[in-house]
């Protein structure tokens, strides 16, 4: 079954006759008597009683009519979608991000987008990890991601933001002097998350520089790591974002040898975007992070 004979079906039932519908179609009587009779033969039932006062459905045409204005109708939706997102008067841009910058800094980003393209809908759609992220991006379940830097030739990434690890200590924790060290840190046995790839430079870092530092891995999510140091059962390294919101009481030190993650924002190199997703990736590239990940 193929649109052409939709269409002809639908317009030979709103004139009555084929030679007024092939003229609404700008196709030639033949060609439309072509479309009805192939139709018809398909279907295996007749579809109009022709005669000398032109086509008049038959029980079944008229039911199958129905269902022909609806496919027409849902044609015309496609294509009024398809338009939609061509221009920047509506469209979709999907978002997949790590919690940490999900929370504190696409918020506000997408704030500003809303604001000047109110039509264009942009969803967040939160990974447990920049791996997660990279693979929403090749699947195609995600427009633009965040990740780390560096990352692989398949995706076109810039810089957007840079996370300082923290040393975080128990509220009853004594450091003699403002700077901690490597030794203070040795007290507690400090948890990190796990060593995934996002987080081997610190593990790396650690191992470089102290490498007598006793760490705890063996903890997934960054929210239970903040609160076992706010009740004094730890101490913790982590991004300064991901462990945002910190309790008033926890103690937050500068690491002996600062570390930081760079954090970037990525689409597929070879990936077909609509207009609203390059705009969206315009913005992007201009909004300061820096400064908002700062007041966090």
């Amino acid at each position: 079954m193929k649109l052409s004979q939709i269409r002809a079906l639908v317009a030979v039932a709103e004139y009555g006759n084929f030679s007024e519908a092939a003229g609404e179609l700008q196709l030639s009587q033949p060609a439309i008597s072509h479309a009805i009779a192939t139709l018809e033969e398909e279907l295996g039932v007749p579809l109009f009683a022709r005669g000398r006062y032109g086509a008049i459905l038959t029980p079944a045409g008229e039911r199958i009519l129905f269902y022909a204005r609806q496919a027409m109708q849902n044609l015309e939706m496609i294509q009024q979608q398809a338009n939609l997102h061509r221009g920047l008067h509506g469209g979709f841009v999907r978002i997949a991000s790590f919690r940490s910058v999900a929370t504190h800094l696409l918020p506000t980003a997408i704030a500003k987008f809303n604001h000047q393209f109110p039509e264009i809908a942009v969803t967040i759609i939160e990974r447990l990890s920049y791996i997660d992220v990279e693979q929403s991006l090749r699947e195609g379940r995600a427009d633009i991601g965040i990740t780390y830097l560096p990352t692989s030739d398949e995706f076109e990434a810039w810089e957007i933001v840079r996370d300082e690890y923290v040393a975080l200590l128990p509220p009853n924790a004594e450091i003699k002097n403002s700077q901690i060290t490597w030794e203070d840190l040795s007290i507690y046995s400090p948890v990190m998350l796990a060593c995934l790839p996002c987080g081997r430079p610190l593990h790396d870092h650690i191992k470089k520089l102290a490498p007598f530092l006793n760490t705890a891995s063996d903890i997934q999510e960054d929210s239970t790591i903040v609160s076992m140091v706010n009740q004094g059962l730890t101490a913790a390294i982590l991004p300064r974002l991901a462990a945002i919101p910190i309790p008033p009481g926890v103690q937050v030190y500068n690491l002996p040898v600062q570390l930081e993650r760079v954090m970037a924002a990525a689409i597929l190199s070879n990936a077909l975007h609509v207009p609203a997703v390059f705009k969206f990736v315009e913005m992007l590239k201009k909004f300061d992070f820096q400064s908002l990940a700062q007041l966090a």
